[in-house]
């Protein structure tokens, strides 16, 4: 599949997933901040894109939000030097430097943009 043909595809789960409309679902939108996700809908998404793309996403791949939750990763409500290589190696797919100059966790689900989730998907598809 081309970059653009994927893009389609994610495009058409987040419309029907998040119920917004498809000029809202641009590569640079977030999940959270711009389309609205809430977390129960992180599972819908996964879902659907399994299904749509005929693959198997294991629990926390796409969005490792575990790292956040263990206090190796996590202090002081910042994630350390130890939780951005973690999230690194487990997120290829997602741009986190705009992350890693404030490391706050409530900022982390600004990681989760179409682009990435495109990225992933293309990183599934070759694998």
């Amino acid at each position: 599949m081309t970059q653009e043909e994927i893009f389609e595809k994610v495009q058409e789960v987040l419309e029907d997933a998040l119920g917004v409309d498809d000029d809202e679902v641009t590569p640079e939108a977030t999940l959270v901040g711009d389309l609205g996700a809430e977390s129960i809908d992180f599972l819908d998404i996964v879902f659907r894109l399994e299904k749509a793309f005929d693959v198997k996403i294991e629990q926390s791949e796409l969005f490792p939000d575990s790292v956040l939750n263990d206090p190796n990763f996590v202090q002081d409500g910042k994630v350390t030097d130890a939780g951005m290589a973690e999230l690194k190696s487990r997120m290829p797919h997602a741009n986190l430097d705009e992350f890693d100059s404030s490391r706050k966790v409530e900022d982390f689900s600004n990681v989760f943009t179409v682009d990435a989730v495109c990225k992933f998907i293309e990183g599934k598809l070759a694998a």
